[in-house]
């Protein structure tokens, strides 16, 4: 997290108003946090992966400032929407992928050529984002706290916060969802 966080959350509040200078001011005070958000979601992604850290935090920052509506509670909020909205793009990213390797446009292909591992790895992806959908319409809160443990990296007394309840509410359900999202997981490969 930034070292200014009370200074985020007033930008936040003043971008949310429509104050341009705030966005000038904000972006040095988050693109360091955004970056290693990026860089940990790319990390699992395939080698020569066509979104590189950059990349994904330019996209997701400027699909996050056209968020007016958002009533951003505090820095950490801040960062949980924007591990959100990272994850977004790469799950697009990856159902734009296997639809190209469905026929959505068609290549010619030789024996001598390798075949793209990616594909698993965007399927996977793919796989996670429909057993997390699930989760959200059985125990919204329960998907929340995954978006914000997981993939926001909050820690549970931040996520929290966020959500406006207790510590060890969001330890309890951060347990239950995992132990829900792997028993999902592992019964889709059986299948």
């Amino acid at each position: 997290m930034p070292s200014q966080p009370g200074e985020v959350t007033q930008l936040l509040a003043q971008l949310r108003k429509g104050d341009k200078e705030a966005e000038a001011r904000l972006i040095p005070l988050v693109y360091d946090e955004l970056r290693r958000l990026a860089g940990y979601y790319l990390r699992g992604e395939r080698p020569g992966h066509t979104l590189q850290p950059t990349a994904l935090v330019h996209e997701a920052y400027l699909r996050l400032t056209e968020l007016t509506e958002i009533n951003w509670q505090n820095s950490s909020h801040f960062f949980a929407i924007s591990a959100q909205m990272m994850r977004r793009i790469l799950v697009d990213h990856a159902r734009a992928q296997l639809s190209e390797k469905r026929g959505g446009t068609t290549k010619d292909v030789t024996l001598e050529t390798v075949p793209d591992l990616s594909i698993e790895k965007s399927a996977s992806l793919l796989a996670l984002e429909d057993a997390l959908l699930q989760l959200a319409q059985l125990d919204p809160r329960q998907s929340q706290v995954v978006e914000l443990r997981f993939f926001g990296g909050l820690t549970e007394e931040e996520a929290a916060v966020v959500l406006g309840v207790s510590t060890r509410t969001v330890k309890r359900d951060w347990r239950l969802a995992k132990a829900w999202l792997y028993q999902e997981l592992n019964t889709e490969r059986t299948d």
